[in-house]
């Protein structure tokens, strides 16, 4: 990079942080606000946010501003002074705010916050204490007797979601405590590096999206519930309520003798410091080490130590007067725009993505950044051939900023927009920011068939993605429906394709017309659902058309699904009505059962099957009768049982099945005394429901 590529660099990143773009009317006020409130919305619920820490930080400020000069115009919606921007709620009580940090964003504005915090005092702040702001997600961990019986998101900091399903994959929070006390502890939960890459690693064994980022896969993995894998996370605590009179750094100290994680064994220790330079000194070593840490971290957390300064100090409505967090700088680094790809994805939204000159930003290599859409394209002036800005959005998202127009040599060209869907050459929609093919589901039809055709959905044994190929591009399916009206004649018209296999496949594509309603619905592919909750739609409403016919509100009363997850699977069901139809006509999915009683429903009459009223958790290898079972095979077996399939271990699981290599899912079911039983003890057990499709 030369010179002066490095100094506009600089300069970029200092407007950045320090100088906020002024908005100048009502009109660019109020979109700023509805942008904050999507992007908080957005990182809040899994991570994925379209904005990185720096914009969104950017634009708040900017809103703060306009408010402060415009008192009267203020929006109910607006995030400021609100805790998580008031994207989030819950619904489990705190037991005592759990609020936010106000930021601060140079050394400047970090000695005006501190000389502020001592004319409210009226004296000197006796000491500080600097610590790392880790990137994850902030909980409150309940402990009784020393036992940990609850775990909560922070939600809106008066109330939170309880997530205590996911503590036994959270390492550094202990299950009992070193002493039987009393106490919240307060603190991150994140996914290191190395649990990111394992993580990831999982999921695509399990055929699932890789997480895009550490943060958005800390997010899911705290809220997902019977995933078929385990993802660990860890733990940092940092807080601590029931521990009364400790300065903050000995407050640590008492944590981790209790077995808590904490941030002390880290080279980003916490560190009383007697004075501001001190704690400025130790935030410029934080950060130094920022890219050798073995977790994420978006900041500098600064702290009154003392518990007389804390208290005096008091909190706002949203976060403590006592503490702040001296963010740091996305980093930024400059590469060349090779060129733009155009993907087009499982809805058919066509996505643009930036291929840049490998480059290494914060330890990682980055070869290809977000676009967003077309409309960011143009807002941003790129062109091919541009130098550009690139940083990890939140640290950890590749995104491609801006150009140095200065820098151009006049050999850049134009990015070429896409005419005709890059998928099927079928018209784009672009109606809205996001362009779709006008084929929608269609345009990735081959995707579709073989998502249709797997284990757990159809089951269509010698429908991979060689003959899906084919199929689709001979004309002959366009959609999973049209699999059931395929001959033997235009099978045999398929490269390679002998009567044999024509005979087989048309043999195993009609035993999966008579496949049950829930793994036709997982079938779909329906955005919102997965295996489990395909059972648990199917078991609720019975039938296909009492699925279609339910509004946002019926579907809502489905076990794990909320309003807003239901008002999705009423949008993606209008989407595939015509699917639906075809697959109605063929006599696919078209088994009628009783629905299952609602939750709030009188429980006197007695539920059937070995199972009911058990909550069922299966680990380790399978043996037996059960050894060709997959996962999600075992969880059928054990809802058609009549009991509930669950991922984890906690005081609801009744029955624990413990194969070959159970691991810490037995341990913790011996710690509460929950039923143990073998592959072969189960298999007796539900015997008469083995070999039931």
């Amino acid at each position: 990079m030369s010179v002066r590529v490095a100094m506009m660099a600089g300069m970029k990143d200092a407007a950045t942080m320090a100088s906020p773009a002024a908005l100048t009317s009502p009109e660019a006020y109020a979109d700023a606000v509805a942008t904050a409130v999507r992007a908080a919305a957005a990182y809040y619920a899994d991570g994925d946010t379209p904005l990185g820490d720096d914009e969104y930080d950017a634009l708040v400020r900017a809103v703060e501003a306009y408010e402060r000069e415009h008192p009267d115009e203020v929006l109910p919606e607006s995030p400021t002074g609100k805790v998580a921007g008031g994207a989030v709620v819950g619904d489990v009580p705190h037991s005592a705010p759990m609020l936010s940090l106000d930021n601060v964003f140079s050394a400047e504005e970090l000695e005006s916050w501190a000389a502020g915090l001592e004319r409210r005092l009226g004296r000197p702040v006796a000491a500080w204490c600097v610590e790392p702001k880790l990137d994850g997600l902030a909980v409150a961990a309940r402990y009784r007797s020393g036992r940990l019986t609850q775990v909560l998101t922070r939600g809106d900091g008066l109330a939170g979601e309880d997530i205590t399903h996911a503590a036994d994959a959270v390492l550094g929070l202990p299950v009992q405590l070193a002493e039987p006390l009393d106490i919240e502890l307060r603190g991150e939960v994140l996914l290191t590096h190395e649990q990111f890459e394992q993580a990831n690693a999982v999921r695509t064994a399990h055929g699932a999206t890789p997480f895009a980022h550490p943060r958005s896969g800390a997010a899911g993995t705290l809220r997902a519930k019977d995933r078929p894998y385990r993802v660990e996370l860890t733990f940092f605590a940092y807080s601590a309520l029931g521990l009364p009179g400790l300065g903050h750094a000995d407050l640590l100290a008492r944590l981790a003798e209790l077995g808590a994680n904490t941030a002390v064994t880290t080279d980003a220790a916490p560190r009383r410091c007697a004075t501001l330079a001190e704690a400025q000194q130790r935030i410029d070593e934080i950060a130094a080490l920022r890219a050798a840490l073995p977790f994420g971290i978006d900041g500098v957390v600064v702290k009154a130590d003392a518990v007389a300064d804390q208290e005096e100090a008091g909190s706002g409505s949203r976060a403590p007067r006592w503490a702040v967090a001296r963010k740091l700088q996305a980093q930024h680094k400059v590469t060349r725009l090779l060129a733009v790809e155009w993907n087009v994805g499982r809805t058919g939204i066509i996505a643009p993505r930036a291929v840049l000159e490998p480059v290494v930003i914060d330890g990682v290599t980055v070869t290809y950044a977000t676009l967003h859409n077309p409309a960011d394209i143009e807002r941003r002036g790129l062109m091919i051939g541009d130098q550009v800005f690139v940083y990890r959005a939140g640290d950890v998202i590749p995104r491609v900023e801006a150009p140095l127009v200065d820098e151009r040599t006049g050999d850049e060209q134009p990015i070429a927009f896409p005419e005709v869907c890059p998928r099927c050459g079928d018209a784009i929609d672009t109606s809205e920011q996001r362009w779709r093919c006008v084929r929608g589901r269609g345009c990735q039809a081959v995707a579709s068939v073989i998502y249709a055709a797997g284990r757990d959905q159809l089951d269509i044994e010698g429908l991979g993605g060689t003959r899906a190929v084919q199929l689709v591009e001979a004309g002959l399916v366009s959609d999973i429906a049209d699999l059931f009206t395929l001959t033997r004649e235009q099978l045999l018209t398929l490269d390679r394709m002998g009567e044999t296999s024509a005979d087989n496949l048309l043999a195993a594509i009609e035993t999966a017309r008579s496949r049950p309603l829930n793994r036709v619905f997982c079938a779909l592919g329906i955005r919102g659902t997965g295996r489990t909750m395909s059972r648990r739609i199917a078991a609720h409403f019975g039938s296909m058309v009492a699925i279609r016919a339910a509004d946002a509100e019926a579907l809502a009363g489905v076990d794990g699904i909320g309003v807003e997850k239901a008002a999705v699977i009423v949008a993606e069901l209008v989407d595939v009505a015509t699917l639906l139809d075809k697959l109605a006509a063929q006599g696919v999915g078209t088994a009628v059962s009783e629905p299952a009683a609602p939750a709030a429903a009188s429980t006197d009459a007695p539920e059937a099957g070995p199972l009911a009223g058990q909550s069922v958790v299966v680990t380790g290898a399978m043996t037996g009768a059960l050894a060709d079972l997959s996962r999600n095979a075992m969880n059928e077996l054990i809802e058609r049982a009549g009991g509930k399939a669950s991922s984890s271990v906690s005081k609801r699981t009744t029955l624990l099945v413990a194969g070959e290599k159970a691991g810490s899912k037995r341990a913790k079911a011996e710690e509460l005394g929950i039923r143990i039983v073998t592959p072969e003890e189960f298999a007796v057990l539900v015997a008469d429901h083995l070999d039931v499709d």
